[in-house]
């Protein structure tokens, strides 16, 4: 795509327009209405002693005519536990030229723009250093500089009055950043009491695979909730209107039933290879049943290395990912060290609004047609993370097989284990991402779908045992190191365990194992298919998602697609480029296909503004009757198509970004 964003050359303008109501007094959405909003913060800190000094009205007025938001958040009270208004309650920074919170409230209100604030809950240096009797504790029983201990009064002295007093500012709500990501487990003398009298353990766990380890985090677990229960229910009881999310709560850290009156879902997904992590992200989010948005970052790089700001191009195809799951969608852009905004991004941010406003009528709140259900396990989740609600790279097979789906044009959602149990059988396929454990209530209905006529793709030298039953195999030995497979005389090598296995009579083999990259070398098969009851089961030998993830191979790929297709026929196939990644939802009574570019130089944490367009590309969609029309959307541009033996066939000349094919 070649398009210049921006308006840049209207922001000197709207800057110098004296501020006022822009599209006249209106009522500011609810989150759970809202589709597009901006994030700002700066975590002040108390060396900032010129708070407000260059933030004026008519900068956050030029702000809201440009972009038109549902809604702002700006900072209040970032991870060092400085305020950045002059609180009473908290700890406030050196010195106030004017009330940045109060200077928002007055312009957003003015324009009926919803007004969020950012404050950090669990992590909160000054907290802990005026109060050490707050702290966590190590392992060790040292103090934590950090984090707070919910065996402390932190919540109900500091947490809740504070935000009660942002409540009383007329705010609509706060986006509770550093909570559950920055849980650790807690070995304050309070804390280990309370952990022996519930779980009757007296050997205290240190680490990963020690007795009662996973017991204490599952402790540790429940009493994050009830921190999270206690503040969200004290600040509706202050204020019914006030919406309460925790940052990552109930998403891919938290893969759990959403069992406390959150008013909505956030979270703000990694800077890099940000199509893939928003991807990724939404997926997980979009079935918890609450509203739900995701955050990009306006700037890219890794954690330590040098920030480059994204352009509204490369933004814009994060805000697809999202959009084509049907969530809202917001961006975050800092503040200066005095709570101004970055007037030279506004041009940015108005361009990346229009791209999403014009997608709006056909994503938000859509939802998917089941097709490919890739299953979050919490057992197997839990079995592998040594952390509270970080992954520690416990959930980097779910992400390197989901990206191999979405390569393959593969309409995907993910269902964790509460999201999917009692709803397998309305999806044709579910794959199972390389878990190693799953717990016998999973296994059981897993089962039980294939013999009623499910497919179950099992991926992963050890997830076969889960299985193995079923596989219509005898499986054999694991065999480290190096080895190359593929199917259809395309082979590609990786470093992992595979199990071999001998496959019954009525079992059908797939692919190859080799010990070079020469067909000749053929170790033995690399998948197997199976009828069990009315369905069929399909296994692969190999672990395939870690290698995908550092460096994709077309082969990987084309191995994974071929396998699907040997198990269903999905309903929208597309040919003419793998970079185009497929959701197929439906509202309104419609069937709306997206389709997304996801070209570019993702993994390379690089910023950029061009991503080349597609096509021409050839789109196959099955549906039960002929068509009224198809229109390609936000274009509103009629598509010609074929309509024979239940196929939709039409023809796509360019994908730029994201369009969307509306089936009426």
């Amino acid at each position: 795509m070649k398009k210049t964003f921006g308006i840049v050359g209207l922001i000197t303008v709207l800057l110098s327009l004296s501020p006022g109501p822009s599209w006249g007094q209106k009522a500011p959405l609810r989150r759970a209405d809202s589709f597009f909003g901006l994030h700002f913060d700066f975590h002040a800190g108390l060396g900032d002693t010129l708070i407000g000094k260059s933030l004026t009205e008519g900068m956050v007025d030029s702000l809201l005519r440009a972009v038109k938001p549902d809604f702002i958040q700006i900072d209040c009270k970032g991870h060092p536990g400085v305020s950045s208004y002059p609180t009473k309650v908290g700890h406030s920074a050196g010195r106030f030229v004017k009330d940045p919170l109060a200077l928002f409230r007055k312009v957003t209100r003015q324009h009926g723009v919803a007004l969020y604030v950012h404050y950090s809950g669990v992590w909160d240096n000054e907290a802990v250093k005026h109060h050490p009797h707050w702290a966590r504790h190590d392992a060790n029983g040292k103090p934590d500089p950090q984090k707070i201990s919910f065996w402390s009064a932190y919540s109900d002295s500091l947490l809740i009055p504070q935000l009660k007093e942002i409540s009383d500012y007329g705010v609509d709500g706060v986006w509770i950043d550093g909570d559950s990501w920055a849980v650790e487990l807690d070995y304050r003398p309070d804390a280990l009491a309370e952990f022996r009298k519930v779980t009757g353990v007296t050997t205290i766990p240190q680490k990963k695979g020690d007795p009662h380890y996973d017991e204490m985090l599952e402790f540790t677990r429940k009493k994050f909730r009830d921190y999270i229960a206690r503040y969200t229910n004290a600040l509706h009881q202050h204020n019914p209107r006030f919406q309460v999310a925790s940052n990552w709560a109930f998403s891919s850290f938290m893969p759990e039933l959403v069992d406390i009156p959150v008013d909505f879902i956030s979270g703000d997904f990694a800077p890099f290879n940000s199509v893939l992590s928003g991807a990724y992200e939404a997926r997980c989010i979009a079935p918890q049943g609450k509203p739900w948005d995701l955050m990009a970052w306006s700037f890219g790089g890794d954690w330590s290395g040098m920030k480059s700001p994204k352009s509204a191009t490369q933004l814009a195809q994060e805000a697809a990912q999202v959009m084509a799951m049907g969530g809202g969608f917001q961006a975050y852009w800092s503040q200066a060290r005095d709570a101004s905004l970055p007037a030279w991004a506004f041009g940015t941010m108005a361009s990346l609004a229009e791209f999403c406003r014009a997608r709006q009528p056909w994503c938000y709140k859509a939802t998917p047609v089941p097709q490919v259900a890739l299953y979050y396990s919490t057992a197997g989740q839990k079995h592998l993370t040594n952390a509270v609600y970080k992954s520690n790279g416990s959930q980097q097979a779910l992400k390197g097989i989901l990206e191999l789906l979405l390569n393959n044009q593969l309409s995907t959602e993910i269902r964790m284990t509460h999201t999917l149990t009692g709803k397998m059988n309305q999806y044709p396929l579910i794959v199972l991402p390389e878990w190693e454990v799953l717990s016998d209530t999973e296994r059981k209905e897993l089962l039980l779908y294939v013999e009623k006529g499910g497919n179950l793709l099992v991926i992963g030298p050890r997830a076969v045992d889960n299985f193995k039953e079923a596989l219509g195999v005898m499986l054999g030995e694991f065999r480290p190191g190096s080895i190359h497979f593929g199917a259809s005389g395309l082979i590609t090598a990786t470093t992992t365990d595979y199990r071999t296995f001998t496959p019954e009579k009525s079992t059908r083999t797939f692919g190859g194992i080799y010990s070079a990259r020469d067909l000749r070398n053929l170790l033995g098969p690399a998948a197997s298919i199976a009828t069990y009851g009315q369905g069929k089961i399909a296994a692969v030998y190999v672990g395939l998602a870690d290698a995908y993830l550092k460096n994709e191979s077309y082969e990987a790929r084309r191995f994974v697609g071929e396998l699907v297709r040997e198990l269903f026929a999905p309903r929208v196939e597309v040919s003419g480029s793998h970079f185009v990644h497929v959701a197929v939802n439906q509202k309104n009574g419609k069937t709306l296909i997206n389709l997304l570019n996801v070209a570019g130089p993702h993994k390379s944490a690089a910023s950029f503004d061009e991503v080349p367009a597609l096509g021409p590309l050839k789109i196959t969609l099955t549906h039960p009757r002929r068509p009224a029309r198809l229109t390609l959307q936000p274009e509103g541009k009629s598509l010609a198509y074929e309509y024979t033996g239940g196929q939709v066939v039409f023809s796509l000349n360019k994908l730029d970004i994201h369009s969307i094919v509306e089936v009426d």
